[in-house]
């Protein structure tokens, strides 16, 4: 699986104004709106599954990377947005440490392969510091959406 495949690439952020875990959520949920790829009524209710999954355990995994995830029946495929923070945002994290890049994961409820098989190859991706130092380098979506290709193309 791809990232590329189910990441919306009008859903990238490359410097977030937000910096508390609930307005990331929000900020990141409203790029998938506006990119057309979740419908603004359901706004409220996504928001709702990623906080209550974030209260169930953080999804920052370390290493200054968050995937907040959820499913939720008004979401009919996969999809992900993408953000990067330049300061750096207290998300709970298993090491302590600021998450500076977030991967947002939206899935239907009843697609539990694809959402972790999403989940596993993101977290995969990410343990690479080289691939992360290089995301967070990056000054637009271009550049980010370049260096997701690169890697999809080499680790499938």
């Amino acid at each position: 699986m791809k990232i590329l495949e189910f990441l919306s690439q009008k859903a990238i952020l490359t410097d977030i104004k937000s910096v508390k875990k609930e307005d990331v959520i929000k900020e990141m949920v409203d790029a998938l709106v506006e990119a057309g790829e979740v419908d603004k009524r359901h706004r409220a209710k996504l928001c709702e599954a990623l906080m209550a999954r974030e209260a169930l355990g953080s999804t920052a995994i370390g290493q200054g990377v968050a995937i907040p995830h959820a499913k939720c029946d008004c979401v009919e495929k996969l999809v992900a947005a993408f953000a990067l923070s330049r300061k750096g945002i207290d998300f709970d994290s298993l090491d302590g440490e600021p998450a500076y890049i977030f991967f947002l994961l939206l899935a239907p409820q009843d697609s539990a392969g694809p959402h972790l098989k999403a989940l596993a190859r993101i977290s995969r991706l990410l343990k690479d510091k080289y691939f992360r130092d290089s995301l967070r380098s990056c000054a637009d979506d271009k550049a980010i959406i370049r260096i997701i290709s690169q890697e999809d193309e080499k680790k499938i």
